[in-house]
């Protein structure tokens, strides 16, 4: 997936790891922009859920960006029921969207489902500990 920006995982509006593929060529782009991103994800997901009483926005198309969501559930060592574990893709603008996210999904779900398994009943309000699955992240694109 050539056309691919950044892939992460985003729990409670935080971005735990991340892996950057190559530069967004955004003007003044900033590296904080990128902490807005787990903010950003983690609000259209709980407005899609209080809205409409789903999680299920998959995409969505921003100027020359594709933003791609899949939604999973995990528990914290702190909390008494599972939340919201987000991965997200940004990546070009594509001419058959639907197409592109169904294959995102089908390298990208293991990425999400080895993270679940691995740190579920974690403490997620230690987020440094996560900046090392970037490297799993990475390896499952190569």
């Amino acid at each position: 997936m050539r056309d691919l920006y950044e892939v992460g995982l985003v729990f409670r509006g935080f971005v735990l790891s991340k892996h950057k593929f190559k530069k967004i060529p955004v003007p003044n782009h900033k590296d904080s922009d990128s902490d807005l991103r787990g903010a950003f994800i983690s609000a259209i997901n709980t407005f899609a859920h209080q809205a409409f009483m789903t999680t299920s926005i998959e995409y969505l198309e921003m100027d020359h960006f594709l933003f791609i969501f899949k939604i999973e559930s995990i528990k914290g060592k702190f909390s008494a029921q599972k939340e919201p574990i987000i991965l997200y893709g940004l990546t070009e603008e594509q001419r058959n969207p639907d197409r592109y996210v169904r294959k995102f999904f089908e390298i990208a779900e293991p990425i999400l489902h080895n993270f679940i398994q691995k740190y579920s009943g974690s403490d997620f309000t230690e987020l440094n500990r996560f900046k090392s699955y970037e490297e799993q992240i990475e390896k499952f694109f190569d």
